[in-house]
């Protein structure tokens, strides 16, 4: 009996010795709702908490790859030089209201804005295949592919067979693809694509007895290619088949480019491919003199916890501040932090119309819920909430005004702004967000407005889980 009582209160003031610990560990670096989340579960749950904040509670790459990322500025100075000094490379004259977040992108991402770039919008998904595929068939030098998804299927094949082309025509060919997001198909891509000499990597790669394992929860979530440093795509879609989940077609926008914004991307690449191989990449070949391809100004922002600070959510927070007309938002996943939220309906009190576009069929249960419990905050501060019902809206971009252009990789959650690794294009320049605004206009036709009135009427039960869901939005 008596051993029993020992070991019920040495049980006891073990939990309490861990709630105690982690009340000064928890907040340090963290946003207050995060902070709020993770405390609720350490107090109910003290030891599995513990055991999961130790696996996933810092969103922090290991020793190694912290010092690896401090010698990029040497492997991006072929791009830097490039950018610096080529005649096509010189930094655009913006206004006033447009140079400070100009500035902001190039502090925390560490490219510059650049002129002379032609962007169009690719809308339809096997459209930008064909396009990608064609670009691979018509390189004379480099072609370069880094995906959170590269499928196996009769879409990844395709993209497969041009890149054998273009290796057999003495291309240099490489391929980045994350380990847990293609852990599926990667095997078998590398071996179908080795016989070629196109090489293979995978970011990221996570294993018990790995010396260099990561993370399974910190991910490269990017999608970009680069033909020639002359031609490249940025977006939100992966290399799989439209349908690849039974029932549910992929809705997706991708930005084709050409001009010398493609040696930022070109550089994004290089810097990834350097941080899973320690390879340099430094062929002048890779940074060739980029003419004009258009007038878009435009710069490249990669973020993830390789990049100091939560620099997607800063800019997109400050963007928010700044918008004076019109915010229009198009993503998949929307759980915002508490700054984002309250920029936005800060912004309506301004007289700024704000809108959310988001997919009423999505893939992650958890999130769905979590997303669903702001719309009525949202709807009561003024904020507009259409909900695309054709298919999965998985496209991610913003616009600011008449003047500004977001687009990207990143959805509008934490597992985007902070854990993976993103990247996303920034266009200053009216014709760019008049043809998003085209888009999100398509989108609304094919969306339901929710109205306050009609949204409260959901359910006690729907809402409990959503507020539940809520709570554990900061760790989703």
């Amino acid at each position: 009996m008596i051993v029993i009582e020992v070991w019920v209160v040495g049980y006891v003031a073990v939990e309490w010795s861990i709630r105690l610990a982690m009340v000064v560990i928890v907040p340090m670096r963290r946003s207050p709702e995060a902070a709020r989340s993770w405390l609720i579960l350490v107090f109910l749950l003290p030891i599995p908490a513990l055991l999961i904040y130790l696996i996933i509670g810092r969103p922090t790459y290991p020793r190694w790859r912290r010092e690896r990322f401090l010698k990029l500025p040497t492997v991006f100075a072929a791009a830097s030089k490039e950018i610096s000094h080529s005649r096509y490379c010189r930094r655009p004259d913006l206004p006033s209201h447009l140079s400070g977040p100009a500035l902001l992108v190039e502090k925390l991402g560490q490219f510059p804005t650049v002129g002379g770039n032609n962007f169009e919008l690719i809308s339809e998904y096997d459209d930008v295949i064909n396009r990608m595929i064609d670009d691979i068939d018509a390189a004379q030098r480099t072609v370069h592919l880094l995906y959170y998804i590269f499928a196996d299927d009769e879409t990844g094949l395709r993209v497969v067979d041009a890149l054998e082309r273009a290796a057999q025509r003495g291309v240099q060919c490489r391929l980045l693809i994350d380990a847990i997001g293609s852990r599926q198909w990667a095997q078998n891509i590398a071996k179908l694509l080795a016989p070629a000499g196109v090489e293979v990597r995978l970011a990221l790669r996570v294993g018990l007895f790995r010396r260099k394992s990561a993370r399974a929860d910190l991910r490269n979530h990017r999608k970009i290619a680069v033909i020639d440093s002359r031609v490249g795509y940025l977006g939100s879609q992966n290399i799989i088949n439209a349908e690849f989940r039974e029932g549910v077609v992929n809705k997706e926008l991708v930005a084709r480019v050409v001009g010398p914004v493609t040696t930022e991307i070109q550089a994004v690449f290089i810097a990834d491919w350097f941080m899973e191989t320690n390879e340099e990449l430094a062929n002048p070949v890779l940074f060739p003199h980029n003419p004009p391809g258009g007038g878009v100004v435009a710069q490249i922002l990669p973020t993830g916890p390789d990049y100091p600070g939560a620099g997607l959510g800063d800019l997109i927070v400050s963007l928010v501040h700044g918008a004076r007309e019109r915010v229009i938002i198009t993503t998949p996943y929307f759980v915002p932090d508490e700054s984002l939220l309250q920029a936005l309906k800060t912004a309506v009190l301004r007289g700024v119309q704000v809108g959310l576009v988001v997919s009423q069929v999505t893939d992650h249960i958890l999130v769905k819920l979590a997303q669903r419990s702001f719309y009525s905050e949202l709807l009561f501060s003024g904020i507009q909430v259409h909900l695309y019902e054709k298919s999965f809206l998985h496209a991610k971009h913003i616009t600011f005004d008449d003047e500004i252009a977001f687009l990207g990789s990143s959805n509008i959650d934490i597992r985007s702004l902070v854990l993976n690794a993103e990247v996303s294009l920034i266009a200053f320049d009216k014709s760019v967000v008049k043809q998003l605004w085209q888009e999100q206009d398509r989108y609304f036709v094919s969306s339901r407005a929710l109205s306050l009135r009609d949204w409260d009427k959901r359910p006690l039960i729907h809402k409990v889980a959503e507020n539940l869901a809520r709570l554990a939005s900061p760790l989703l």
